[in-house]
């Protein structure tokens, strides 16, 4: 009788990829590619000035970065937000107020049946997991969901040019009265 070890050890050389050689994918999967546009020039690296909005209106800024690319054979974007910037973060770093020290991840996944982007955004450095629905807006994107907190949330791609954009997180309890909670400036690296 063959043990688990023992099969294990014997597995096909296919089962011996790298993780990021199964993730990661070279460019937008050719079946779907207009639809995948929406999103494809978020691809890159980027830098972030960000600013956080508090309810009594005080502002405080930071800087970040993100890092996105195309995976699951060019059926999804990744990327990965972080504030502070990688080189910068350590543990007795001062939280960022109104927003903390994020370093979390979004999967962008266009759903055909919704004909739209399913987005999931899970941050284990803040405990803030969310689903939104993203859309274009004219020439905007505009993702809309659920806020954890209660109410809901709309984050939007605005002014986006190749080299940079402009994006914005909101919050509303009554889906009218909407308040701008955070507020980033990004340029391509």
């Amino acid at each position: 009788m063959t043990s688990a070890h023992t099969t294990n050890a014997q597995a096909p050389s296919s089962l011996t990829t790298s993780f990021p050689r199964v993730l990661h994918a070279h460019g937008p999967d050719p079946e779907r590619k207009a639809k995948l546009e929406l999103y494809s020039w978020l691809v890159g690296q980027w830098e972030i000035d960000v600013t956080t909005i508090l309810e009594d209106g005080r502002t405080h800024a930071g800087r970040g970065e993100i890092h996105a690319g195309w995976i699951l054979q060019g059926r999804a974007i990744q990327d990965v937000w972080m504030i502070p910037r990688l080189n910068r973060r350590r543990p007795d770093i001062e939280q960022l107020p109104g927003a903390g020290n994020w370093y979390g991840t979004t999967l962008r996944i266009y759903d055909p049946n919704l004909d739209a982007w399913r987005i999931l955004w899970n941050d284990p450095a803040t405990n803030v997991f969310t689903q939104q629905t993203g859309r274009a807006r004219g020439r905007d994107i505009v993702q809309e969901g659920p806020d954890p907190g209660g109410g809901s949330m709309r984050w939007t791609f605005a002014e986006i040019e190749p080299a940079s954009f402009h994006w914005t997180a909101e919050r509303s309890l009554d889906h009218k009265n909407w308040r701008k909670q955070v507020d980033i400036r990004a340029r391509r690296v």
